[in-house]
């Protein structure tokens, strides 16, 4: 059972940040690698697009005004080679500055949606909480 209607998507949004961090992982383990590019994980336009196709009206009765379609599979991330970066001599193109500063980034809002994952979940409770004592 999910504490409300945005736990899905949080959810989701975790599991991508888990998912990148790997990606940011790998590019910093390969930065001595000759001929490798840096790679990145791609989930903000998929979202957007996900968004903007799934919050339209659906109506009942020409009279009614229709609730939101709440489709919660929201895609796959996309793995894609990060273009335009300046390569080295030996064709590897992964800057550690770059890559510390992104994975400084990601932690900070994973953090934050475990924060809100934990907010959500101990309103669900009280909720739960109160209605037992009635």
């Amino acid at each position: 059972m999910e504490a409300s209607s945005v736990s899905s998507n949080l959810y989701e949004q975790l599991n991508f940040r888990g998912e990148k961090q790997k990606v940011i992982s790998s590019n910093i383990a390969n930065i001595n690698t000759p001929n490798y590019k840096t790679k990145d994980l791609v989930f903000d336009d998929v979202l957007n697009n996900k968004l903007d196709n799934t919050l339209k009206m659906k109506q009942t009765n020409s009279r009614h005004i229709a609730s939101i379609d709440n489709n919660s599979s929201i895609g796959n991330p996309k793995l894609i080679q990060v273009a335009g970066l300046e390569e080295q001599n030996d064709g590897n193109n992964v800057n550690l500055d770059t890559q510390m500063s992104e994975m400084s980034k990601n932690k900070v809002l994973f953090d934050a949606i475990q924060s809100s994952i934990k907010r959500d979940s101990r309103l669900f409770r009280s909720v739960i909480e109160s209605s037992a004592k009635n």
